[in-house]
């Protein structure tokens, strides 16, 4: 193993000039190169089409890429299985099965990534006391509140212990009571389980709380990244969203 594939392992997640044009020629990522520290808690910020959902979805397994260019914790996120096991998603859709309760929702998802019955439901359970969602273990998905609803879609990603978790626009149309509530179960998230976290958002204000580090994106290429305060110093501005504004507009 050569210094560079020890560097990719000891990275949570490596991306490597990666470029991707669908059939249509549209350019969704264009030479994209990204590195995030096993552990961080990590904001991609751009605009609708800036190349976000291709990156994401390549992570997961679920866009079509090149072969050695993503790596998860030093796995191809094409070729090598493992690369999948080790990341869970939150997608900004909830879709949740109607037919099922909360409980046999995430045992469920267990079962699908290889866990025994036994250790699925077990996992069900604890998931369901870390987002405050025991009550509502026998509870379908569509009997929820939204609040909760979203803090289930968040426990699905994490059932089979991923070490990277994906939360793509965790709170995007949800009122702001609702938003301050979900992340304080990302902030404790981040802090007892160690996980390392990549956040998709649209609300600067999201990215400045939570995240430790920020990227920017734009025409699929990351323009800028730091955290926070390196970002506001760079662009000579009191705000990251003034700095986000910024880098947009250059």
């Amino acid at each position: 193993m050569t210094a560079f594939d020890l560097d990719r392992a000891s990275l949570a997640l490596t991306v490597e000039a990666l470029e991707k044009t669908y059939e249509d020629r549209t350019k969704a990522l264009d030479r994209l190169s990204l590195r995030i520290p096993s552990g961080c808690f990590f904001g991609l910020l751009g605009p609708n089409g800036a190349g976000k959902t291709t990156l994401i979805g390549g992570v997961a397994g679920l866009v079509r890429l090149p072969t050695s260019r993503v790596f998860v914790f030093g796995h191809d996120a094409v070729t090598d299985r493992e690369a999948r096991l080790l990341v869970g998603v939150a997608p900004q859709e909830v879709h949740l099965d109607r037919f099922l309760s909360a409980h046999e929702l995430l045992a469920y998802h267990g079962r699908y990534f290889g866990m025994p019955k036994l250790e699925a439901r077990r996992r069900a359970d604890e998931l369901l006391e870390v987002f405050d969602l025991t009550a509502k273990a026998n509870t379908k998905p569509n009997r929820l509140s939204g609040g909760m609803r979203r803090r289930l879609l968040i426990a699905r990603a994490l059932v089979h212990r991923p070490r990277l978790l994906i939360l793509d626009e965790p709170t995007a149309g949800v009122d702001l009571e609702l938003r301050y509530e979900l992340w304080h179960y990302l902030r404790r998230l981040h802090a007892d389980e160690g996980l390392t976290i990549l956040l998709t958002t649209h609300y600067i204000e999201e990215a400045e709380a939570l995240c430790e580090r920020v990227a920017f994106i734009k025409q699929g290429r990351i323009i800028d990244e730091g955290t926070p305060q390196e970002l506001i110093a760079l662009h000579g501005t009191d705000r990251l969203e003034q700095a986000y504004v910024k880098a947009m507009r250059a």
